[in-house]
């Protein structure tokens, strides 16, 4: 039996997610039209009875009602199993899906959020991972057009019922925005920017206290979206204005900026596939022996100008998601700085270059280590210090791109930035990340760059004031 879901080439081996679904169906197809047969299934009939269901409602939509029906009929676990064989099709098989068995996927889910499904809030984060950034061809642009019309839809259930997934949305689709804002002669794309737009100033509008929960990540997105006046707008009252959000005790942005962003956010902007692939370079491919997986990522992901913003979230999740234990970090295998410095090297658009340092230096902001991780902080300083002498330029840059940061991403706030700054060289030098910041005396670097690490580092911890004076004797 052919399967009806997904297209697979001669030589491409069979999925067993897919041959299960198929082999249940083929056994079970007699059952499956009416007159049911209700009676006390075994635990391995009954998850039999959920696959080939499964996959009658996907391959055949003529008949989808009848088998909701059926299943309706025989769930005993809150559609528990049911709902797990769904997100297990879309991390697995969603690039593979034909298109009708997709737009069915998009009917079940709907459905799936009707019966208050267990697990459908992993199904909806799930779906919200396949819309690939920079993708402007139909299929995805008809998924994003899918997920913020179910999402406000259902906007007063999932407030009751799961108001994180809620949040989960604004993040992808503030990110979505910064991509769908910069092009133009797309069908359709007006309408989409209006909905997504509409989904999330309505939650920025009416439920701040929920968006505060992304945590300083929202500034970040929001700031990417300032030149498009709604978002403008909410970006002053955050800096200017926080009583119009009337949520008691949010009183400055400050407050924003002080919390981190818990990590689910981040892997968010990455497909299961882009960040499989990248969870494998990070763990198994030997430092000097990563060009050739670095080639084919970057065909599969960043070969199209456009795809090249996702760099961003992939600093952002190496950063913030992925932290390497000991024992790979101390098996050669590549470390994060020099993923990042690889990828920093693409070609890209000066704003992508801009907003991936951000991405690399935001947790440096606003560093505190009573509430951050110094992990988040590791890539940056590592990239920089061992880039010294080879790729001096890259030092050169990073160092002050930090210094831009810290003079002007929020200049009525230059004293928290500055302070955060000074909190994570002060974190690098005694936690021993680096064996000495004296490398930064380097003649190679800038010395107006090394003057100002100086004067940072002389507000810092004693260990560090002692660096800061080597700095400067060596420029």
């Amino acid at each position: 039996m052919v399967s009806k879901l997904i297209q697979r080439s001669n030589h491409e081996a069979e999925n067993p997610l897919d041959t299960s679904l198929r082999e249940a169906f083929s056994l079970l197809e007699p059952k499956l039209r009416p007159p049911f047969l209700l009676s006390i299934p075994t635990t391995e009939e009954y998850q039999n009875l959920n696959r080939a269901i499964l996959y009658g409602i996907l391959s055949e939509p003529h008949l989808a009602k009848v088998h909701i029906k059926h299943l309706h009929g025989i769930i005993t676990d809150g559609y528990q199993y049911f709902t797990s064989l769904l997100v297990k099709i879309v991390n697995e098989l969603y690039v593979k899906l034909v298109e009708p068995v997709k737009r069915q996927l998009i009917w079940l889910t709907h459905e799936m959020v009707n019966v208050s499904a267990i697990g459908f809030d992993g199904l909806l984060v799930a779906l919200l991972r396949q819309i690939v950034g920079g993708d402007f061809g139909e299929e995805n642009l008809h998924l994003c057009f899918e997920m913020v019309n179910l999402f406000s839809s259902k906007w007063f259930y999932l407030l009751e019922e799961e108001p994180l997934v809620l949040t989960g949305a604004l993040y992808v689709f503030l990110r979505l925005l910064t991509d769908h804002f910069r092009v133009s002669n797309i069908p359709k794309m007006d309408s989409l920017r209006k909905m997504e737009s509409d989904f999330c100033v309505r939650m920025l509008r009416y439920n701040f206290s929920l968006c505060l929960k992304i945590g300083r990540d929202l500034v970040r997105l929001l700031q990417d979206l300032v030149r498009v006046p709604q978002f403008c707008a909410v970006l002053k009252d955050m800096l200017y204005n926080p009583s119009a959000f009337r949520v008691d005790g949010f009183t400055d942005i400050s407050q924003l900026y002080n919390t981190p962003t818990p990590r689910w956010y981040f892997s968010l902007r990455l497909t299961p596939e882009m960040e499989s692939q990248l969870t494998f370079l990070l763990t198994r491919v030997k430092f000097g022996s990563q060009k050739r997986y670095q080639v084919w990522f970057a065909k599969k992901f960043l070969v199209l100008p456009e795809r090249n913003a996702v760099i961003i979230d992939i600093v952002r999740f190496i950063c913030c998601a992925h932290h390497s234990p000991n024992d790979v970090i101390r098996s050669g295998i590549i470390p994060r700085w020099a993923v990042i410095g690889w990828l920093l090297k693409s070609n890209m658009k000066n704003y992508v270059e801009a907003n991936t340092k951000l991405a690399l230096f935001y947790d440096w902001l606003f560093f505190d280590e009573t509430v951050d991780d110094i992990m988040n902080i590791e890539p940056a300083i590592l990239l920089m210090v061992h880039s010294i002498p080879e790729y001096i330029d890259i030092t050169n840059s990073l160092l002050e791109f930090l210094f831009i940061l810290s003079d002007n991403y929020d200049p009525e706030r230059k004293e928290i930035l500055h302070r955060g700054i000074s909190a994570a060289f002060n974190a690098i030098v005694r936690k021993r990340m680096v064996q000495s910041l004296d490398i930064f005396g380097s003649e190679l670097i800038y010395p107006i760059l090394k003057e100002r690490l100086g004067k940072l580092l002389r507000h810092a911890v004693p260990e560090a004031q002692h660096q800061s004076r080597n700095i400067k004797l060596a420029s």
